[in-house]
C-alpha cells in the first residue's frame, strides 16, 4: 500500500554569507541554527574559506554575479520570509546585497562581519563604507563593539557607549540595532538593543570560554528565523540572545582549537526531556521498593534532575508534592513534572556551575545518625552555614540555595558526594546527595540508607 504524503511547512530563511569548512561559523552554522529553530535554511554563498577551530587557512571570493544568480535562484523558487548577511567579502557583493535586499520585501538581519575574534580587519575600507547603504536597508544589524565603532565612530566601552551606538546605527536608517557585548569587559555581557522608540537591554552571566567562533552567526540566523516565524523584533532578539548564552556555555569539544558554540542545544536539550523524566521516576520506584523512610526529612524527599543543558528549575524534573513517609514506608504524592522542585532544583543547578557532570540530586534527613553514617563512608562531604548566610542573600527569593552551594565548593578540593546544611531557626537540617546518573544517585542513597541503619 502507498502511502500517504504529509508535508511539513517551515518558513523559509536565506543566509547570504561565507562557507566555513570547520563548521562553526558561517553558512554551516547559519543552516543548522535556521533548521534548530524551526525555519528552512537556504543559502548564497559569498566565499569559500579551508578553516578550522584554529583558524583560516585560505579564502576563495565568488564573484559577484555568482552570489546574485543564487539570490535569484532562491527568490524565483521560495517564499522567502527572511534574510540574513554574513561575510560579503567585498564592497561588490555587499553593495549587490543592498540591492537585492531593498527589492524584497523579507526582514533583513544584517550581522557585519568586518572584524575578526583576533581584532585584525577582515574587509578594505571601501567595502566598509559600502556597509551604510546595507544598513539602511536593515530590519536589525548586530555588531559587535568593535564593528559598531567602525561603523559610528563611537568607542564601545560599555553600556551606555553601546547605546549611543545603536541609536546612531538606527539613525544610518536600519529598523533596530543590537550592538553585541561580548567583546565589552564585565562579569556580565550585555546586549544593546535600539529602535526609533525604545531602548532595551538583555544581560546574561559572562561564560569562561574562548569558544566564541561563529557566536556571531548563530545569533543573527536565531534572529532572522524567529522574525520569519513573526516574532516582534525585540521577542526575537531576547529569543536569540537567550539561545546563544546557552550554546557558549554548553559549547561543543571539537577540532584541536578552542571548539564551537553548540548549534543544536535546544533541540538537544528539549530531546532530553522525556528520558530525563524517566530517570527521575525510575529513581523514585527503587527508593520506594527499598523504604528510604530513615533518610526522608520532615519537609519531605524529593528527587530532581537537570535536562543536560538546564538554565532553570522549569528544565528540572521532580516529585510533584515531593516524597512523603506512610504507615508502610514512603510514597511520592504526585507524578514526575518539570518544574515541580524549587529549592533542590535550585541547588543542583549552582553545583553545576561548579561541576557541569551534575544530573540528580536528593535531600535527606540529617541529624547525628547520618553525619555519623557520612562520616563512615569514603565520600567528599561539604558542608554550609546558613547562621553565615548574608541578610541581602536571605532577602532574595530563591537565593539561598545558590548561595549554599557556592560556599560548599568553593571551599571543596573535589566535587562533593553530600552537601550537609545542618540547618536553621525554622529551617530543618537536610543534607543533599549529588550524581551525574541515576544509578548513581540510586546507589549513593541506598549506601547512605545502609550505613545509617549500622549506627
Amino acid at each position: 500500500m502507498t502511502r500517504k504524503r504529509a508535508p511539513d511547512s517551515r518558513q523559509v530563511v536565506l543566509t547570504i554569507a561565507g562557507s566555513d569548512s570547520g563548521g562553526g561559523a558561517g553558512i554551516q552554522a547559519d543552516l543548522k541554527t535556521i533548521g534548530a529553530c524551526g525555519g528552512f535554511g537556504t543559502s548564497a554563498v559569498t566565499s569559500v574559506t579551508a578553516q578550522h577551530t584554529r583558524g583560516v587557512e585560505s579564502t576563495h571570493v565568488l564573484p559577484p554575479g555568482e552570489v546574485e544568480a543564487q539570490i535569484d535562484a532562491v527568490f524565483e523558487d521560495f517564499e522567502v520570509a527572511a534574510v540574513k548577511t554574513g561575510m560579503l567579502a567585498t564592497r561588490d557583493v555587499i553593495e549587490l546585497v543592498a540591492e537585492q535586499l531593498g527589492q524584497r520585501r523579507a526582514p533583513a538581519v544584517v550581522d557585519p562581519v568586518m572584524v575578526a575574534a583576533s581584532g585584525d580587519r577582515l574587509l578594505d575600507t571601501g567595502a566598509e563604507d559600502a556597509y551604510e547603504s546595507l544598513i539602511a536597508e536593515a530590519t536589525l544589524v548586530t555588531p559587535n563593539a568593535d564593528e559598531a565603532a567602525i561603523l559610528t565612530g563611537v568607542d564601545v566601552t560599555d553600556t551606555e557607549r553601546a547605546r549611543e551606538a545603536a541609536e546612531q546605527l538606527v539613525g544610518m536608517g536600519a529598523t533596530g540595532a543590537l550592538v553585541k557585548g561580548g567583546h565589552v569587559p564585565g562579569e556580565e555581557v550585555v546586549d544593546v538593543l535600539a529602535t526609533e522608540y525604545s531602548v532595551e537591554t538583555f544581560s546574561h552571566p559572562r561564560v569562561d570560554t574562548d569558544a566564541t567562533h561563529g557566536s556571531g552567526c548563530m545569533l543573527s540566523a536565531a534572529i532572522a528565523t524567529e522574525l520569519a516565524r513573526g516574532a516582534t523584533l525585540a521577542r526575537a532578539v531576547e529569543s536569540g540572545v537567550d539561545l546563544l548564552a546557552r550554546a557558549v556555555r554548553y559549547g561543543l569539544d571539537v577540532g584541536q582549537g578552542p571548539g564551537a558554540v553548540h548549534h543544536l542545544v535546544e533541540v538537544r536539550n528539549e530531546a532530553a526531556r522525556e528520558p530525563t523524566a524517566e530517570a527521575v521516576e525510575g529513581a523514585v520506584e527503587g527508593f520506594v521498593r527499598a523504604d528510604v523512610s530513615p533518610l526522608v526529612p520532615e519537609v519531605g524527599m524529593n528527587v530532581v534532575s537537570a535536562t543536560p543543558y538546564a538554565e532553570g528549575p522549569e528544565e528540572c524534573a521532580a516529585v510533584e508534592g515531593r516524597i512523603t513517609r506512610t504507615l508502610s514506608g514512603v510514597d511520592p504524592n504526585r507524578g514526575v513534572r518539570f518544574g515541580a522542585s524549587s529549592h533542590v532544583a535550585r541547588f543542583l543547578l549552582a553545583a553545576r556551575e561548579f561541576d557541569p557532570d551534575l544530573r540528580f540530586a536528593v535531600n535527606c534527613r540529617y541529624d547525628d545518625d547520618v553525619a555519623a553514617a557520612l562520616d563512615a563512608l569514603p565520600w567528599p562531604v561539604a558542608e554550609y552555614d546558613r547562621a553565615e548566610e548574608p541578610e541581602d542573600v536571605k532577602a532574595e527569593e530563591g537565593s539561598t540555595m545558590q548561595w549554599g552551594a557556592r560556599q560548599a565548593f568553593e571551599g571543596a578540593d573535589r566535587t562533593p558526594v553530600a552537601v550537609a546544611d545542618p540547618g536553621d531557626v525554622g529551617k530543618e537540617a537536610i543534607v543533599k546527595l549529588l550524581a551525574p546518573d541515576a544509578e548513581t544517585l540510586a546507589d549513593r542513597t541506598l549506601d547512605l540508607l545502609d550505613a545509617v541503619s549500622r549506627e
